[in-house]
C-alpha cells in the first residue's frame, strides 16, 4: 500500500512539474490583441445626477505583443474625450501600442479626468511567462 502511494505521489509530482514547465515555456497565444473597455449608456446622466460613478479603471495594463491594443466603445448618449480624440456616441476608438511604457491620457469618462495605460513588455520564456499566465488566470477568476 505504501509503495502504491509513493508511486502515485511521484506521478502527481511529475505531472505538476510537466504542467509548470509547459506553462513557462510554451508560446503564449491570444484570441485577440484588443483589450475592450466600454463606456455604458447613462454614464453622463448618472454623473449629472451626482453619482460618483467610475466606469473604467484608473489604470489599464496591457502587454506588448499580446494584448496591446486598447479598444474603447462609447455606448453613452454624449461624446467622451480620450486624449486628443473625441469618441462620439456609438463610436469605437482603437489605440495600438508599440512601445512598452506608461502613458497618461485625459479622459472624460473618469471623475478625475485622467487615465493611465501601462504597457508591459512581452514576457520572456520561463518564470516571466509562468507569472504572466498566473496573473491572467487570477484576472479571469475574479
Amino acid at each position: 500500500m505504501k509503495r502504491g502511494l509513493k508511486l502515485l505521489a511521484a506521478g502527481l509530482g511529475l505531472l505538476i512539474t510537466a504542467a509548470l514547465a509547459w506553462a513557462a515555456l510554451a508560446p503564449i497565444e491570444v484570441d485577440s490583441r484588443e483589450a475592450l473597455f466600454e463606456i455604458p449608456a447613462g454614464t453622463y446622466a448618472r454623473r449629472m445626477a451626482g453619482d460618483r460613478v467610475e466606469i473604467l479603471p484608473d489604470t489599464i495594463r496591457l502587454t506588448l505583443g499580446l494584448k496591446d491594443t486598447l479598444l474603447l466603445k462609447n455606448l453613452d448618449a454624449v461624446p467622451q474625450q480620450f486624449g486628443p480624440v473625441l469618441i462620439m456616441p456609438g463610436q469605437s476608438f482603437r489605440l495600438p501600442f508599440e512601445v512598452a511604457s506608461t502613458y497618461s491620457f485625459a479622459c472624460t469618462a473618469h471623475a478625475s479626468g485622467q487615465m493611465r495605460v501601462i504597457v508591459d513588455p512581452r514576457p520572456e520564456p520561463g518564470w516571466p511567462t509562468l507569472s504572466w499566465r498566473l496573473q491572467q488566470l487570477k484576472k479571469t477568476s475574479l
